[in-house]
């Protein structure tokens, strides 16, 4: 895949002046046998055009239905329209909001409800230089009100010149509903909120965020907002365009938001991107990020759902979507190993290149431990799975995230195998991936590995996983 972010995507888009074609804008659609490389139970883009960006947006629970858009180029910068049961099987909607039918291109943004209960959305309009608002006038959210811009009452001594029209997001609080206007990068200006009793007319309130945080560089952006209650805090989830995926929490009180902590979500790079999150029907908040940067096909994949919680510890909890269990079958396990040191053991029972396993490493005392996937017959040339003590992470490949376990603590991942992709979730207190460039579907081995000490592996389960797109 080509390496490429979403400026240079846009500075692309500009340089092209590309504007709507005479033809309808096709629904993307999978073809009838996907390539045998195509990531199996991941959101895709089958095409036509490139989903690039891909950035998931507005995503809504409405009438029975889960609702995400994400963002791809075909006759115009649109957004695809996906529904489904259990945000695991997907099918596309017709694709309604498109640069060609509104008159200007669809970029990132999110969904929330009205005072009346009816879903909206708030998106950067891209060529109209404004961020721009529409309310669904049906229930399956195909048709939409004629889209109009936010342009907030600047008050004599503000500085609306602060305002950058850019990625924004939007919530009712009481009576009044609120959007945030991303900070732009490039251009040092913070992100801004604006204040409404009826989404037309708006007043400018000043900055967002009533201070910095010392481990964020001084001008980072925040691109593609999504800002919500969870637990007793309030989260600010989010990009930079230098960091990728991150997150702030901290409390919302005085129209203004006050975070006390803030960490990332992605590593050794910005491959985890452009997030977005709803709230389910039983109250859960999941989220899915665009997978940016990495060697994956087709274009526009988004990450599995994650669920986020935050409990009384203040520790946020990060969990693959309770429906991917739905995807299992064929379920083996292999209990009791002990893996000596400097000698991986490889698995007899379980193998594969589309599986979900869950491995529980007794309190580890070895350097490192783990496992090695998509292994090939000599148990060589695996994506490799690790807990490193000594420098508190998470090792996926070639990622290292922050993790660590406490004392006495059993290691438990769940690890997700879609082709060349690999997610790995920690102890429900971490999440990484990787991806191997192309695709060897003869290296289907897995090994279990421990360095420096014996490890005492309590279980290995092991599940084959459908397609999210096929009955097979």
């Amino acid at each position: 895949m080509q390496q490429i972010t979403k400026l240079t995507v846009l500075a692309g888009l500009l340089a092209g002046g590309l504007m709507a074609s005479a033809q309808e804008v096709a629904i993307p659609a999978m073809p009838a046998t996907p390539p045998p490389h195509w990531l199996s139970y991941h959101l895709i883009h089958p095409g036509p055009g490139n989903a690039f960006p891909g950035d998931p947006n507005c995503a809504f629970y409405w009438k029975g239905k889960y609702h995400l858009h994400y963002i791809y180029n075909h006759d115009g910068v649109n957004f695809a329209h996906v529904s489904s049961d259990d945000m695991v099987h997907w099918k596309w909607q017709p694709t309604t909001l498109t640069q060609k039918a509104i008159g200007h291109g669809m970029f990132s943004g999110t969904g929330f409800f009205t005072k009346e209960g009816k879903p909206a959305i708030i998106y950067h309009g891209w060529g109209s230089g404004k961020n721009q608002l529409a309310i669904a006038e049906d229930d399956k959210l195909e048709t939409w009100s004629k889209s109009y811009p936010l342009e907030p009452k600047i008050k004599p001594g503000q500085d609306g010149g602060l305002i950058a029209n850019w990625d924004p997001d939007a919530w009712l609080d009481g009576d009044n509903y609120y959007a945030l206007s991303g900070g732009s990068p490039g251009s040092g200006k913070p992100p801004t909120l604006f204040k409404s009793t009826d989404l037309k007319n708006w007043d400018y309130l000043g900055l967002f965020l009533d201070h910095d945080m010392p481990d964020v560089k001084k001008g980072e952006d925040v691109s593609c907002p999504n800002f919500f209650k969870i637990g007793n805090k309030w989260m600010l989830l989010c990009i930079s365009h230098n960091l990728g995926c991150r997150y702030y929490l901290g409390d919302w009180k005085n129209e203004k938001f006050s975070p006390d902590f803030h960490a990332r979500m992605t590593w050794n790079g910005k491959n985890f991107f452009a997030p977005e999150s709803v709230l389910t029907k039983d109250g859960r908040r999941v989220m899915w990020a665009w997978l940016i940067d990495m060697p994956l096909e087709p274009s526009g994949v988004q990450s599995l759902p994650r669920e986020l919680s935050l409990p009384k510890d203040g520790v946020l909890r990060i969990k693959p979507l309770k429906e991917l269990e739905s995807l299992r079958y064929d379920e083996k396990q292999e209990q009791n190993i002990v893996v000596k040191s400097d000698a991986p053991t490889k698995l007899k029972e379980i193998s594969g290149n589309t599986l979900e396993l869950e491995v529980t490493i007794k309190a580890p005392t070895a350097k490192e431990c783990g496992l090695n996937v998509l292994c090939d017959k000599d148990g060589a040339n695996g994506i490799k799975i690790a807990y490193i003590p000594a420098t508190k992470t998470l090792m996926v490949g070639k990622v290292d995230a922050l993790f660590e376990l406490k004392p006495g603590e059993d290691l438990t991942l769940r690890v997700f195998i879609d082709k060349n992709l690999v997610e790995v979730f920690a102890n429900d207190r971490q999440a990484a991936l990787a991806a191997r460039g192309g695709f060897a579907p003869e290296n289907l081995g897995i090994n279990l590995f421990s360095t420096g000490a014996d490890a005492t592996v309590k279980q290995v389960k092991g599940w084959k996983m459908k397609s999210s797109y096929t009955d097979k």
